[in-house]
């Protein structure tokens, strides 16, 4: 049977390589990025491009009912785009921190809300949510991207139990460290997030330290895309999936060390003490 996959975020990184990875397994996929040029490597594989913004409702709309025009239902829907804000939480602009929750969790429930009216027809689906390890145990100086997963997480939580009745799986994936360009996009962004610094301007260093932590000893993107395909393919998903460099670790610290421990590493880690 024909299988449809939709995947957000597809220019580069995780979209990109599971979008190449379900369509080595014969799925018809609609890659999304913002700019459809971004997705020519996507299309000359086979994808079917789709431009989306996910900060905009009338883009959503457009995009889903741009699928559902030429499909008559979506299988599988991953929510896999956003970006990481970096800069300590008491000085970090608040539009940027809006900025971070409308990428990272509003435009992804608009999306599902999109999507799950046909799911729900169909009588079944599955959801798949891109959080974060980060959303598990917050580090100093990523207080913006950890609550927007953390809330992501939460939101997955809830959507498991509501859609369950209608055949719809969620699932919540949460990497670790991964090689991509989360880092250097967040870098990237630094200009933005950090230029209220006063208080905090002698941390910089660490502020840039903490975009780039991620890429130290991650797992390799093709090794990640291919372990989470073969997951998602199964006929049981688990409802949670952690890969990636330290994906089990900082759960475990947040479980099992002491808070004042835990504090007292991460303050020495990022110059804070």
């Amino acid at each position: 049977m024909k299988r449809i996959a939709c995947i957000t975020g597809c220019s580069s990184g995780i979209g990109n390589a599971l979008a190449q990875n379900f369509l080595k397994a014969g799925w018809t996929v609609y890659a999304t990025a913002r700019k459809r040029e971004a997705l020519a490597q996507l299309i000359s594989l086979g994808a079917q491009p789709v431009a989306l913004d996910l900060t905009d409702q009338a883009s959503v709309t457009a995009a889903v009912d741009h699928i559902l025009s030429r499909e008559t239902h979506v299988d599988m829907l991953i929510n896999n785009a956003g970006y990481g804000a970096m800069g300590p939480m008491a000085e970090i602009p608040v539009d940027e921190l809006r900025r971070q929750f409308e990428a990272n969790l509003f435009g992804q429930v608009a999306m599902i809300q999109a999507v799950v009216p046909s799911m729900i027809k169909g009588g079944a689906g599955h959801i798949i949510n891109i959080g974060s390890v980060s959303g598990i145990l917050p580090t100093p100086f990523s207080g913006a991207y950890a609550a927007s997963k953390a809330a992501f997480h939460t939101v997955s939580d809830a959507l498991r139990l509501e859609l369950a009745p209608f055949g719809i799986q969620v699932v919540t994936v949460q990497p670790g460290g991964i090689a991509s360009r989360f880092s250097a996009n967040a870098e990237a962004q630094l200009k933005e997030t950090t230029r209220n610094l006063n208080h905090y301007a002698p941390s910089m260093d660490a502020i840039v330290r903490r975009t780039r932590i991620s890429q130290e000893s991650a797992m390799p993107l093709d090794q990640f895309a291919e372990k989470l395909t073969a997951l998602l393919l199964r006929k049981n998903i688990p409802p949670v999936i952690r890969l990636g460099t330290h994906s089990t670790l900082l759960p475990f610290l947040k479980k099992w060390v002491p808070t004042r421990r835990r504090d007292a590493i991460l303050m020495k880690k990022f110059k804070l003490n």
